[in-house]
């Protein structure tokens, strides 16, 4: 008997593709499993279609990341039992995984598939067609007799034991569509070996971190652009340049294959300092336009008390080696961390406006700091009494996009709120005539550090507000 598994994809502000989704469905045997992806971001009535589409259902499984796309889960979640109690419900994903005891006091829940998902859903989806319990799949929590119960946690396997994403499953053009720009989401990678103290990925990798093969790679974005046509590929890694031949084999595969594609990735400033010249000139050549990299802070003092691993002057190595093989990026950083010093406040916008005057491929992007469990910070936070949220739903209202802790006083964040609207002009964006005076206003508030008085800030979000969740 083949059974029908529906996974939904919650609403949300951005267009990546639902790879893990596609992941945890290209691991399950198509023989046995018929699996239906419903993006909430794509269908004008989501809650009607996904009560359609589990009439017949195994089980409805949806990823879940905190924020936003929680309220969107639970309303998808309790409709769906609404009109089928006995359908069994999974959820996972980031949110989830590191808060499974939580998750599952919601009454609609009744799994929760923690860390890396193909096999453990597979196994659940097993345990489900043969109406059998939960005991003993690694990576699984669940309700029996009304008691929690967590099953021992699943080790991160290496990506390459599972089957490729079968991007069949989600509309790709209607992603392009929607991106304005074809570009085809990919992830090589899964995990992260490094310790910084404000990210939740040390807690659920384990600082473990596995890469696909070149050779594999070549041969799947091969076929994709055989049949997408894409003109970019999105690398959704945690650290795509953790290896340096790693990143020469793929180079390499890609110009034999001649795939014509550019292509991005996550880089650390110590990764780049160490990376020979000529490898970025490798990548380059293969397509490489740019790379995210992760600054956080603006002393070396603070980056330490942060346990980033890396230094302010590996990040201006890393800057001028982009510069001379003209490669893009978009240095992230972090303000606002508990005892944060001043000097360390004013040297991280520094840092980011010396960067961002560096090249016009340069792009700043700066957050405040919010604590969030899995972390040595937020940990630490939570011994002094620091409130977190105790509820899917007040999880749902946490923003750590746009919000900061109650140390960041009303006038830091006006002034970073400020900086970054302005710098976004100051030095890049669109080369349109009319937007040339708000360019010059621009540069010479960034330059004078004077943000008083805000009335072109005021009028541009007026007229072009922020985009609401879909």
């Amino acid at each position: 008997m083949r059974h029908k598994i529906v996974l939904y994809n919650p609403g949300a502000v951005f267009w990546t593709m639902p790879l893990g989704l596609m992941a945890i469905a290209s691991a399950l045997d198509r023989e046995r499993f018929d699996v239906r992806i419903i993006d909430g971001r794509l269908e004008p009535d989501p809650v009607g279609t996904v009560i359609r589409e589990t009439r017949d259902a195994l089980c409805l499984g949806t990823g879940v990341l905190t924020g936003s796309p929680i309220r969107d889960a639970l309303r998808i979640s309790r409709a769906a039992k609404a009109a089928r109690p006995d359908l069994p419900l999974v959820w996972g994903g980031w949110h989830p995984s590191l808060f499974p005891a939580d998750t599952l006091a919601e009454p609609a829940i009744d799994y929760v598939v923690s860390g890396q998902g193909e096999e453990t859903f597979r196994e659940l989806v097993e345990r489900l067609a043969g109406h059998a319990d939960m005991a003993g799949v690694q990576g699984v929590s669940w309700r029996s007799g009304g008691e929690v119960v967590h099953n021992a946690p699943r080790a991160t396997r290496d990506v390459n034991d599972f089957p490729s994403h079968d991007y069949s499953h989600v509309p790709v053009e209607t992603y392009f569509e929607r991106k304005g720009k074809r570009q085809l989401d990919y992830i090589s990678s899964v995990g992260c070996r490094f310790r910084c103290a404000f990210c939740a990925d040390p807690f659920v990798y384990s600082r473990a971190w596995y890469g696909l093969t070149a050779e594999r790679m070549g041969a799947e974005l091969s076929d994709l652009w055989q049949r997408y046509r894409f003109e970019e590929i999105a690398f959704q890694d945690e650290t795509f340049f953790t290896r340096r031949e790693r990143v020469e084999q793929i180079s390499n595969t890609f110009l034999e294959r001649g795939l014509k594609a550019a292509w991005t990735g996550t880089m650390r400033a110590d990764q780049g300092f160490r990376l020979p010249e000529e490898t970025l000139a490798l990548g380059k050549r293969a397509g490489l336009k740019r790379v995210m990299v992760g600054v956080e802070a603006g002393t070396d003092e603070m980056l330490k008390r942060i346990k980033k691993d890396i230094t302010i002057e590996q990040v201006f190595v890393t800057a001028d080696k982009l510069v001379r093989h003209r490669i893009g990026a978009i240095w992230n950083f972090i303000v606002g961390f508990p005892d944060e010093p001043d000097e360390s406040f004013e040297a991280t916008l520094s840092i980011a406006k010396r960067l961002r005057g560096m090249s016009p491929q340069f792009e700043a992007a700066i957050f405040f700091y919010k604590p969030y469990p899995g972390n040595e910070i937020a940990e630490r936070l939570g011994a002094e009494n620091y409130a977190f949220p105790t509820t899917l739903e007040g999880w749902a209202d946490f923003d750590y996009v746009g919000s900061a802790g109650p140390w960041v006083t009303p006038q830091k964040y006006r002034r970073v709120e400020s900086f970054k609207f302005y710098q976004k002009y100051a030095f890049g964006g669109r080369r349109h005539p009319l937007l040339q005076p708000l360019r010059a206003v621009s540069r010479w508030r960034v330059e004078r550090d004077f943000y008083q008085f805000p009335i072109e800030k005021k009028l541009v979000e007026t007229l072009h507000p922020a985009p609401k969740l879909s």
